[in-house]
């Protein structure tokens, strides 16, 4: 219980600007808990009034229960109105703050982990914690009426109340056994959903390489071995639910005829009247009913902490670590910075080994080396997409573990070699980086990126929708919607990460003459295979194994790099 309440209070947040509708709901479950106890004595007057042919006074109770019927179905709709909407509100509320914290979670819990696992936690256990508020109401409403009919019971005859209350308690032991091995089973059921959920997204994604790998086969084996488990874990649940469920019915089924048994005793000895006996039964049979209440009330406490355990894991845990920021702010990023012997590894394999360079504002410098040697991960650290092992970067002469997240990623644009383009159209696309972005800034940004004349022979022009990853583009128009999204946010500092591999010759050096164009207005840092796409960078820096190995410009490399010259004669060979 006291996980309940700490997880209670949790959630509390987001509903407590719905004050208002909660305190009417609350009320109208007080009304319908009156209601509740009423009506079972009303039906119970009108047959006994039946059997008296006294048809004046059954015409009138018959008149006040259509009353109190009439109550309460206008109370019923009022209550799931409210419900409804403080169930969306909250729904609304949790799904956007759990998106803003999976955005803020370190690359690398997101890297060890599938999306399936984020996705099931923002769908499937936020609706649960959405509906406690709801559920709790409903269930202390129903607890507070269960304890009025004992309580009426008690007044009418102690010794059925003492039947009724020992039926009751073996019910609830039952169900509290039920729901504790539940728990488990359920854990285990997520856990194998969040698989499936993640496999399915890739596959969604992933269909085109699928097809052209003609892997069909492997992949629909695959999805179906973990369908087959998540679908076996969800009938051991179920299989045992319902084992449970059985053996209380065989029970209730046998106390329901045991209390027939002693009120006909009761009529017999004439310590009770038909009228009463009627009235006692039918409340007895909510008291019967009640236990499986509460135990679809355990069940809901359960899934509530489980739900809420796993959401709580990503916005208050430890589980999924957060990108830390410092809280020194620059209002205007000139473009200078520099890394101190900086050594960082991926898990275990260290990428750079003591790697120190300076970068001066609007200088355009360019690295270059074989895969692996570290160049993307060098834009990853200055992006602070993950934190140094040891050593420091600066920029504008303050350590990066200093500055706030707008500072640095606010004055830094990367263009990689495969952008993730939204599933919008190409105006929206645009807007994601500038929500006030005009229609002159975007054409401009478009014409310099050399996607104005594509865009235009479209239908939609810049309205139309492009699909999710960019599917209705090819590759080298969806680098160049990133290079026009990179330039319509016009930060300090662009980064190129092989962004023109995908372009043709004519397109790359239309790109080119772009960059060009921004040379001694941005620091641009430039990562390219095709060296030809660098040579009128004002410093090349070549790493080798983590480190810088030589550096200068194109010709002084050729003469004094064995390796880079090897490269760039590798290069000129293939083109011809």
């Amino acid at each position: 219980m006291r996980e309940f309440i700490s997880n209670l209070k949790g959630v509390w947040k987001y509903i407590k600007s719905d004050k208002k509708s909660l305190i009417i709901l609350i009320f109208e479950h007080i009304l319908q808990i009156g209601i509740s106890i009423v009506l079972p004595i009303l039906s119970a007057k009108i047959l006994i009034e039946l059997t008296s042919n006294e048809y004046m006074r059954i015409l009138g109770v018959a008149i006040v229960m259509l009353i109190v019927d009439l109550i309460n179905n206008t109370n019923r709709y009022v209550m799931n109105r409210i419900s409804a909407r403080l169930y969306r509100n909250i729904m609304s509320r949790l799904e956007v703050h759990l998106g803003k914290c999976v955005l803020k979670i370190g690359n690398d819990s997101l890297d060890k982990n599938s999306n399936g696992v984020f996705i099931q936690r923002m769908t499937g256990d936020t609706s649960k914690l959405a509906d406690i508020f709801n559920n709790l109401i409903g269930n202390v409403s129903s607890y507070i009426e269960y304890i009025g009919i004992l309580v009426a019971i008690f007044v009418v005859n102690k010794l059925v109340f003492i039947y009724v209350l020992f039926f009751a308690v073996i019910l609830y032991v039952l169900e509290d056994i039920r729901t504790k091995m539940k728990k488990q089973d359920d854990k285990e059921f997520r856990k194998s959903k969040e698989k499936v959920s993640g496999f399915i997204g890739e596959l969604v994604r992933g269909a085109r390489d699928i097809k052209m790998l003609n892997s069909e086969k492997d992949f629909t084996n695959e999805l179906s071995i973990r369908i087959d488990d998540c679908n076996e874990k969800m009938f051991s649940l179920q299989k045992r639910n319902k084992k449970y469920r059985v053996l209380m019915w065989d029970i209730s089924s046998l106390g329901n005829f045991i209390l027939i048994v002693l009120l006909v005793l009761l009529l017999k000895d004439k310590i009770l009247i038909p009228s009463i006996a009627l009235v006692l039964y039918n409340y007895s049979g909510k008291i019967s009913s009640s236990a499986y209440f509460v135990g679809n009330f355990l069940e809901q406490i359960k899934d509530f902490n489980l739900s809420a355990e796993r959401v709580f894991a990503i916005t208050n845990g430890d589980e999924f670590k957060k990108e830390k920021f410092g809280n020194v702010h620059l209002d205007k990023v000139n473009g200078n910075f520099e890394f101190k012997d900086v050594i960082f590894a991926y898990s275990t394999k260290k990428v750079l080994n003591k790697l120190s360079f300076k970068i001066n504002a609007n200088e355009t410098v360019a690295f270059v080396g074989k895969s692996g040697a570290g160049k993307t991960t060098i834009f990853n650290l200055l992006c602070k997409m993950y934190d140094v092992d040891s050593g420091s970067i600066m920029i504008d002469g303050v350590e990066i573990k200093k500055l706030d997240k707008d500072s640095i990623r606010g004055n830094i644009t990367i263009i990689s070699q495969n952008p993730y383009i939204f599933n919008m159209s190409i105006k929206d696309n645009l807007r994601l980086v500038k929500s006030n972005l005009t229609n002159k800034e975007m054409k401009e940004a478009c014409k310099l990126a050399c996607l104005d004349e594509f865009i235009n022979s479209l239908p939609d022009k810049y309205d139309t929708v492009i699909g999710e990853g960019g599917v209705n583009l090819s590759g080298g128009q969806k680098q160049r919607l990133a290079i026009a999204r990179a330039l319509v946010q016009k930060t300090e500092i662009i980064l190129f990460d092989e962004a023109t591999s995908a372009l043709d010759n004519e397109t790359q050096e239309k790109i080119q003459t772009a960059i060009n164009n921004m040379k001694n207005e941005y620091t641009i840092l430039i990562i390219a295979h095709r060296l030809s796409t660098i040579i009128n960078a004002d410093r090349i820096l070549f790493l080798d194994n983590g480190k810088i190995v030589s550096e200068g410009t194109h010709e002084y490399l050729l003469k004094n790099c064995d390796e880079y010259r090897k490269l760039y004669e590798a290069e000129i060979k293939n083109r011809k």
